[in-house]
């Protein structure tokens, strides 16, 4: 093979390895392709709702303001099943690991408050109040085929994005909370 035709080889190959990862996209793009980004745990919460928007008098807004936000409701006494839920959620922030600060765990309670001392001990760092009309829209927007008394994900723009129904693996919910902190500029 002579020098210029290696010359020529080479030059289409350099050429090859830039314009051909371009022109793929091109076609992916263009062509209707979908990239997959992974299956989801939690189901999507479509429509998207703003609760800033919603509910602007809600006290969401003043706590973990420019953070995600993982809420947990349960309008009766926080008896086994409740503490089982609390402890989930906590599990799942920890498991986060570095990124754990990005993401705040909130308890919206009903008419009793959880017990401050159990709380304090067990749940350091957990948000709780009481807005009957935030746990209202929140359980209207759950798809109605999953079961209540699982938790949501609102991000820091304050949009509902998922839910995690009650009993799943909090392996399977940091998979998809992890994937969004990745992908994500805010918070």
């Amino acid at each position: 093979m002579s020098t210029k035709s290696s010359g020529k080889l080479t030059l289409f190959l350099i050429a090859l390895a830039f314009f051909g990862p371009m022109a793929i996209a091109v076609y992916m793009y263009f062509g209707g392709q979908e990239v997959d980004l992974g299956a989801n745990k939690g189901a999507l919460l479509e429509p998207i709702v703003n609760l800033d928007d919603t509910l602007p008098e809600s006290s969401l807004h003043d706590v973990a303001a420019g953070k995600w936000r993982l809420v947990y409701t349960n309008e009766a006494a926080c008896e086994d099943t409740c503490r089982d839920a609390l402890y989930t959620v906590r599990q799942s922030r920890k498991m986060l690991g570095r990124e754990m600060d990005r993401v705040e765990r909130i308890f919206l309670h009903g008419d009793s408050a959880p017990d401050t001392l159990f709380v304090s001990a067990e749940h350091e760092g957990l948000i709780t109040f009481r807005d009957r009309e935030l746990s209202q829209l929140l359980d209207n927007k759950r798809p109605d085929v999953l079961p209540a008394g699982g938790f949501y994900l609102v991000d820091p723009l304050g949009n509902l994005v998922l839910y995690f129904e009650p009993g799943m693996n909090p392996k399977d919910m940091v998979s998809d909370i992890k994937r969004l902190l990745r992908i994500s500029q805010i918070g």
